[in-house]
């Protein structure tokens, strides 16, 4: 009931049930708390290990118009009544996400790829992605993006390293709620310091730790 209630939830457990029902051999982790190297975590929303790479999956369940560039720190949200909203780039947000899942195991970088889900309440208007891997898509179409990204790609790990990679993080994606509250709590703790601090230089300055701690 919890998820689905909660839109954020809920769309993460639609992504995982499409690639679910993926006929290919696979492993699947959902809410990974990985360590960082300064001592904090960073949530990831879903990873699936299959044989042609590692899938690293950032969830954004927003309505409205998306615009946005891979090169440009902030993406825009305009909404119906044209109030616009701008929040971090996903794709910079994912790549940390890979950076940090990098140093867990030995496998080289081009064997990762990153998708960005947006829901179907929002339409993906203008967006400039140019790098292979990464892909920017509505969950309407994951299934079929994927299936043509697994087809196209070549097989780079054999079923052992899924396993192996997918055994170096599964204690991750058992995170107790002592370490969910303590990431919870990080981010609204910068987020109470941004709220309180007048000078626009402090101001940027506490965006950046909070895009840090994502």
């Amino acid at each position: 009931m919890k998820t689905l209630f909660d839109k954020g939830n809920y769309g993460e457990f639609l992504t995982f049930s499409y690639l679910e029902r993926l006929p290919e051999y696979k492993r699947l982790l959902t809410n990974i708390y990985v360590p960082k190297e300064d001592g904090t975590t960073t949530e990831i929303d879903l990873v699936m290990i299959e044989e042609t790479g590692v899938y690293v999956f950032e969830s954004k369940n927003y309505s409205g118009w998306i615009f946005g560039d891979e090169k440009s720190k902030y993406w825009t949200q305009t909404l119906q009544n044209k109030q616009k909203n701008h929040f971090f780039n996903p794709i910079w947000q994912n790549k940390a996400h890979i950076k940090v899942l990098k140093n867990i195991f030995d496998v080289d970088e081009s064997v990762f790829k990153s998708y960005i889900v947006f829901s179907e309440r929002c339409k993906l208007k203008k967006i400039n992605v140019t790098s292979p891997t990464v892909k920017v898509i509505n969950r309407q179409d994951l299934t079929r993006t994927i299936k043509k990204d697994i087809s196209n790609s070549p097989k780079l790990l054999t079923k052992n390293k899924i396993d192996e990679i997918y055994s170096a993080l599964e204690r991750f994606a058992l995170a107790g709620e002592d370490i969910k509250r303590k990431h919870i709590e990080s981010i609204k703790n910068i987020k109470i310091t941004v709220c309180h601090l007048l000078s626009p230089f402090y101001f940027f300055i506490s965006l950046f730790l909070f895009w840090k701690i994502l």
